[in-house]
């Protein structure tokens, strides 16, 4: 059994006294203090091989007197330590659940060993880089920001000053699903055309199928904000539906709550999407859902997926990097092409941040153009000169 006094640690604001007994593979050194409530003479050895790692030992207790924290501590042994602390303003039902999973399976396998003072942003690099050879850009995108989370709490503690998995989260979560950055028109479908072939494929299974794809397409929605909509939520009066909630997997099964952006948005109807829209809401209560699978199930992107083969259909019809959530990603294309307002197309998509929505826009130079020859108009146009009028000069 373990001694428990190697794992003490002083508290706050007591007074230490430290001894040092040399060893023939080192040294033993050791602190002492009182403890405050107790009265109690209290301490921790530690056996070290260096002077370097001596001194390291005896300025980690004194650390601890100053902040309360356990300078020593292994990241799991802070993660246990802290509880659900790092999950505070997370969904649990769905986003903390999913950053939860990744903390468990892939980031204390991985650095849990490790002393949190002595991470790196090299070790969160390389290990990182492992993640992508091995799991998709989701869920490399959870377990980065679980760690992020779990270190920002040990800065908060005062254990470390900086958090060395910030830097390279920002790298590795602003890319999109398919891997890259600025690159989510290359990964939509192209055109109206195209959009069409790739629902009649999926209704060649059932209908609901080819509605989940033109819906989640032509509101440049999730497939998780489709399977939320009610009949109500089409207003036919002022040609826009209504985006306010979503069914979700979450902890134990689907469950039906808030937008990722935890507020109602409302996108235009186009023509394109009219007589599906005319077709599903037709002699159905408002309160009843749009859309529903052929057993009468919500519709999730992973049953869309499954039912339609998916990575078989969209490679047949030249589309191989199309995902499901890519159908998002083309109705947002679509309307950054048609040239709608940027804050306008970010009240559509329900982005917090213009950032976010600026990744739709072409990364060509035709905006560039265009004002190029707003600008070489205005220069070419006869300047009519005006003749400012001289004041008079009395004569003498």
């Amino acid at each position: 059994m373990a001694d428990p006094r190697n794992h003490r640690m002083p508290p706050v604001g007591v007074h230490l006294t430290t001894d040092v007994e040399r060893r023939v593979d080192g040294f033993r050194a050791r602190v002492q203090w009182t403890d405050p409530s107790t009265k109690k003479r209290l301490g921790r050895v530690s056996h070290v091989r260096t002077k370097e790692e001596l001194e390291e030992f005896f300025d980690q207790m004194r650390k601890a007197t100053e902040t309360g924290t356990d300078t020593t501590a292994t990241l799991a042994e802070y993660a246990s330590s802290i509880g659900d602390r790092w999950k505070r303003g997370l969904d649990r039902t769905s986003t903390g659940e999913n950053y939860a999973i990744g903390l468990r399976l892939r980031v204390l396998p991985a650095l849990g060993h490790i002393q949190v003072v002595k991470l790196t942003a090299g070790m969160i690099d390389r290990t990182i880089d492992s993640w992508e050879t091995n799991y998709s850009a989701s869920t490399v995108k959870n377990t980065t920001a679980a760690l992020v989370r779990l270190l920002d709490e040990a800065v908060r503690d005062d254990l470390i000053t900086v958090n060395p998995a910030r830097n390279r989260a920002r790298r590795s979560l602003h890319q999109n699903a398919t891997g890259g950055t600025g690159s989510l028109r290359a990964h939509a479908v192209p055109d109206l055309p195209t959009l069409r072939k790739l629902a009649d494929a999926c209704g060649k299974v059932h209908q609901s199928y080819s509605d989940h794809v033109m819906l989640a397409a032509l509101l440049a929605a999730r497939g998780s904000e489709v399977a939320g909509l009610h009949v109500g939520d089409v207003d036919w009066r002022n040609r826009v539906v209504k985006i306010e909630r979503q069914h979700y997997p979450g902890k134990g099964g689907l469950v039906l709550k808030q937008t990722k952006g935890r507020r109602a948005r409302y996108v235009p109807i186009l023509d394109a999407l009219e007589p599906v829209l005319e077709r599903l809401t037709q002699g159905k209560q408002a309160e009843a859902p749009l859309l529903r699978g052929p057993r009468g199930g919500v519709l999730t992107t992973a049953t869309v997926r499954d039912a339609t083969h998916w990575d078989d259909l969209v490679k047949t019809l030249g589309l191989e990097d199309l995902t499901r959530h890519g159908l998002r990603h083309t109705g947002a294309t679509w309307m950054a092409d048609a040239g709608i307002p940027l804050h306008v197309l970010q009240e559509i998509l329900g982005h917090q941040s213009i950032e976010t929505t600026k990744r739709y826009l072409h990364p060509d130079h035709r905006h560039l153009a265009a004002a190029a020859r707003q600008a070489n108009q205005f220069l070419s146009a006869p300047q009519v000169r005006r003749e400012t009028p001289r004041p008079d000069v009395p004569r003498l």
